[in-house]
């Protein structure tokens, strides 16, 4: 088989802007596929996955920018495209919203046919339906609407032979959703008002629709042009005409939410970031996420503990998710499994640890009340069968020896490995300090003294000092404290729930205007 023929471009819709809403084959083809190229308007946090997902995967941004002469031409794009294919590569061709949608879909897949490359298409969510439905405006309704016209913006509409008939539009009735229509705005409003349409025929334009920056103006079908001017909206924008943008005054939901508007920094090892993540922009935050730390494995501590003979041990202590995970590998690594640890009682530092040892269908015979290393010593300091026996600490490296030196004293023999270290992660630093220089950040989270340092590393001090921190526990508020940045807040207990929990505590407790919302 040729390369040429073992080569397959996709043509995925990335949908409006929320990762949420890539389809599933989208994303399933993201973390096998060899490069993506991507739309200016598909969300970056898209690639961002797939890259962690995927590190060896290519990434191009052929992103068309209005008026930016270092932009892609349709041209190079498909030529990129035909390129790849030819090389046996399998190619994600990331497009903003639906490729058949205003997306010029058809006409990469036209030159890829007449190139003899394999292509399929994967639709996506098309921003017309997708930014209405979060500015809580539905498209179509009964009584209201039945039927829905979606049009380009950028035809002119005062030149002698337009492209659309605006005349039919306003005498049709139903929905007119605008894509890409800011700048030709006062030109259709007026053709529209000439042909007949009310002057209180109600009108919205929403800028980033689904994004976690939204803003949404309401208007009418006479105004919305100066409306859109007065708020300083620019593309993307999505136009809504017709009866049912009244409707958003009952059915808006997106921009209710608590943490709408607001920008949050998550600082935690890439592989954890997750959950905390997931949970602000559930909540409506915009999060910009920046891996402070990367956890490295330490091989030799991994080959020492699947040589490790558990049942001359007495306690095991796991002190980290992440202590958790690689000592699993290890132990599968060497063929074993739960059972190694059969005869050993078994202690974690605090909940979400426990929750990582339940997933291998363990669970711990000591957890703290308060998730730091005194907590767990002072629990196990309690007890009648823990003086003068045989501990295994398992931690990171560099880790306190709060706990350790305590049991020693206790009369313990503990052994200490050392299972990984956590080194600074470059990705996106840069980016991640352009964002913050240009516009205000609501609040940064953290869930460790190390992150602290990272995020200092990352930024600089004085960029990072004008944050606000939300701290997960004591020894992290400690770290926070010595960086000369300020306190804002920090968690009842050592979780990601209660995190996010006090995150949103403070941030909803504090005036704050979420943007655009007329």
């Amino acid at each position: 088989m040729t390369a040429e023929a073992r080569g397959l471009v996709y043509l995925v819709g990335a949908g409006p802007g929320d990762p949420g809403l890539i389809t599933v084959r989208g994303h399933q083809l993201l973390r096998v596929c060899d490069a993506i190229a991507t739309d200016a308007l598909a969300n970056p946090g898209i690639v961002d996955g797939a890259r962690r997902a995927n590190p060896a995967v290519q990434v191009y941004d052929v992103g068309k920018r209005g008026g930016d002469r270092a932009s892609w031409s349709q041209d190079d794009i498909n030529a990129l495209l035909v390129r790849l294919g030819r090389e046996g590569k399998r190619v994600v061709r990331l497009k903003g919203g639906d490729p058949f949608v205003f997306g010029r879909g058809s006409e990469e897949a036209l030159a890829l046919a007449a190139a003899g490359v394999a292509f399929e298409i994967v639709p996506g969510v098309t921003a017309g339906i997708a930014a209405p439905a979060y500015a809580g405006i539905p498209v179509t309704h009964r009584g209201l609407a039945t039927s829905v016209t979606f049009v380009t913006g950028h035809g002119d509409p005062t030149k002698d032979e337009p492209d659309v008939s605006w005349a039919s539009l306003a005498q049709a009735g139903g929905t007119i959703v605008l894509y890409m229509g800011v700048k030709t705005l006062p030109g259709i409003s007026r053709a529209l008002l000439e042909a007949g349409m009310s002057v209180d025929t109600p009108a919205a334009a929403v800028q980033w629709g689904s994004h976690a920056r939204q803003r949404t103006v309401v208007a009418t079908i006479a105004t919305l042009a100066d409306a859109i001017m007065h708020a300083g909206l620019s593309a993307p924008v999505i136009t809504i005409i017709g009866d049912v943008v009244a409707l958003r005054d009952q059915i808006a939901w997106f921009e209710r939410r608590p943490l709408f508007g607001r920008r949050i920094v998550v600082t935690r090892a890439s592989a954890q970031a997750a959950g905390v993540r997931d949970a602000l922009l559930e909540l409506g935050a915009e999060v910009l996420e920046m891996p402070a730390l990367r956890i490295e494995p330490l091989d030799d501590a991994r080959e020492r503990l699947a040589r490790t003979t558990f049942q001359e041990y007495d306690w095991v202590i796991f002190t980290s998710q992440n202590a958790v995970q690689i000592a699993w590998d290890a132990l599968r690594s060497a063929g074993r499994d739960a059972r190694a640890f059969a005869a050993l009682r078994i202690a974690c530092i605090g909940r979400a640890t426990n929750d990582s040892l339940l997933t291998h269908g363990l669970s711990g015979d000591v957890v703290p009340a308060r998730f730091v290393s005194e907590g767990l010593l002072d629990a196990l300091a309690a007890r009648d069968d823990v003086r003068g026996r045989r501990v295994l600490y398992l931690a990171a490296e560099g880790a306190r020896d709060v706990l350790p030196d305590g049991l020693r004293a206790l009369g313990c023999d503990v052994d200490v490995i050392s299972l990984y270290h956590t080194t600074p992660d470059e990705t996106d630093r840069e980016a991640l300090r352009k964002a913050m220089s240009s516009s205000h950040v609501d609040a940064a989270t953290f869930a460790s003294a190390s992150a602290v340092r990272g995020f200092l590393d990352a930024i600089g001090a004085a960029l990072a000092r004008t944050v606000p921190a939300i701290s997960i526990g004591p020894i992290t508020s400690d770290a926070i404290r010595e960086a000369g940045m300020t306190l804002a807040a920090e968690a009842n207990e050592a979780s990601v729930t209660s995190l996010v929990e006090t995150t949103r505590a403070f941030l909803t407790a504090t005036e704050h205007a979420a943007p655009g919302q007329h």
